[in-house]
């Protein structure tokens, strides 16, 4: 199943992609939405060969998932490609410059399942796919705007 969404920033090019890739701010997010978030790599600097074990609890179950950027083409593109026992996906961001002050961020999601179950719960997520679109969408406003908010 995949998402997609495009949407303009006031930000310029470098500073949307310099917030994308602040990794260590999007762990504190996690952090406070309750999933534990472990770094697997020495890396100080973001880049390709970052990789981090997040878990959560969906649906009342506890999942595990290993995150690796495979991707870091500064200053337009992350792709990120997690591993869980049931789904892999594929994040990919990619950041357009439209002026000098202005951009427009590229965000993709692909769930593909690796089990059974999991494919029955893709293909279920399927008929409501219009609302999960726009949960998705209003989420990933909510964090570029919250982005805009603090680099202004």
């Amino acid at each position: 199943m995949k998402f997609s969404l495009r949407q303009d920033t006031d930000l310029s090019a470098e500073e949307l992609f310099a917030a994308i890739s602040d990794f260590a701010r999007i762990e504190r997010m996690l952090v406070r939405r309750g999933a534990d978030v472990r770094r697997l790599d020495p890396a100080q600097e973001p880049g390709a060969g970052m990789a981090w074990e997040i878990g959560f609890d969906l649906r009342g179950k506890r999942r595990d998932m290993r995150m690796d950027v495979t991707q870091f083409d500064r200053p337009e593109k992350i792709v990120i490609l997690g591993e869980g026992e049931s789904l892999g996906l594929t994040v990919e961001m990619t950041v357009i410059a439209l002026t000098r002050s202005k951009s427009r961020m590229i965000f993709e999601v692909d769930a593909k399942p690796r089990n059974m179950r999991a494919r029955l719960m893709l293909q279920t997520a399927k008929l409501g796919k219009a609302q999960l679109d726009r949960k998705f969408a209003d989420r990933v406003g909510a964090f570029l705007s919250d982005l805009s908010a603090r680099r202004s």
